[in-house]
């Protein structure tokens, strides 16, 4: 499986950035697809995931109600839609791949920045 992530830029508090993970792979269908980031100095934490199937993303409670994950089954791209930014918000955001059956996310995209300015 193979990621790309985009998307990322500066924007004030109070904006929106949509971020897009591309993928790729014969058996990509099969995989979860789960947003990270990691801010400066921090360890990386989970934002959300979502499956090719079912239409029912998980949220950490940090971006509840202001984080929505997407999909496009056809162009295999997840997309992250995050609105209401805050300056805690700033990380470099990486979308991750897991297989169904296991806990791991094995597989990263090469991170996008985001940076929200107060």
């Amino acid at each position: 499986v193979q990621l790309q992530a985009s998307g990322g830029g500066l924007v004030q508090a109070g904006g929106s950035l949509r971020l897009s993970c591309a993928a790729s792979g014969r058996t990509v269908s099969s995989y979860i697809m789960g947003w990270f980031r990691q801010a400066p100095g921090k360890e990386r934490e989970f934002v959300g995931s979502i499956t090719w199937s079912a239409n029912s993303p998980l949220y950490a409670d940090s971006v509840k109600g202001r984080f929505t994950i997407s999909r496009d089954n056809v162009k295999k791209i997840v997309y992250l839609q995050m609105n209401n930014l805050k300056p805690e918000d700033t990380a470099v955001y990486y979308c991750g791949a897991r297989f169904r059956t296991t806990a791991d996310y094995n597989y990263w995209g090469q991170g996008t920045l985001v940076t929200v300015s107060s």
